[in-house]
């Protein structure tokens, strides 16, 4: 199971791009709700999420992703639930994945420390001792997956498909949406 959390504020692109290609590639994957069940992005577009925060069962979790959105991020800090799922899915070697300000939430948990990621310009600052690789669209290091913004949302979920079913389904899927 793929979980995504949803906190108020989230960066919709950044999630429901994801989210889409991941459903294409036959993921299971379910969007949890931070702060209830409808969750409003930064620009206001309300999801209702699939489940809340407490209906996680992290038994047979996979990846968990978390999409930035300052407000997003925010509301996943402020969630323990949110926060020990994410470490949960670290010491527990799944993959972990967060775009844009996401990654910041990740080192604070000390998840990027020493590994290889990207981030949002201008949120460096908040990576700690993450080797911050700033030109890149997406960072894979081990079971680390970072993106640097909605404009690489695309990317991003091909990445997170490429990690759970492969080259070839990752490509079967880019060729199904036409990128050029």
């Amino acid at each position: 199971m793929v979980y995504m959390l949803l906190g108020t504020g989230f960066e919709e692109t950044e999630a429901i791009a994801p989210l889409d290609l991941l459903r294409r590639a036959g993921v299971e994957i379910m969007t949890v709700g931070v702060n209830g069940k409808i969750i409003r992005g930064s620009h206001n577009i309300g999801v209702e999420a699939d489940i809340e925060i407490g209906q996680m069962d992290l038994t047979n979790l996979e990846m968990i992703i978390l999409p930035g959105g300052l407000g997003g991020v925010t509301s996943v800090r402020a969630s323990e639930e949110a926060m020990n799922a994410l470490k949960f899915a670290w010491d527990n070697d799944k993959f972990v994945a967060a775009i844009c300000a996401g990654p910041t939430v990740l080192a604070d948990l000390g998840i990027t420390a020493g590994m290889n990621a990207t981030c949002y310009p201008g949120c460096e600052g908040g990576m700690g001792s993450a080797f911050v690789i700033e030109d890149a669209a997406v960072v894979i290091d081990e079971k680390l997956i970072t993106g640097t913004s909605a404009g690489c949302a695309i990317p991003f979920g091909l990445a997170l498909i490429e990690a759970l079913k492969g080259t070839e389904t990752a490509e079967a899927v880019a060729k199904q949406i036409v990128i050029r």
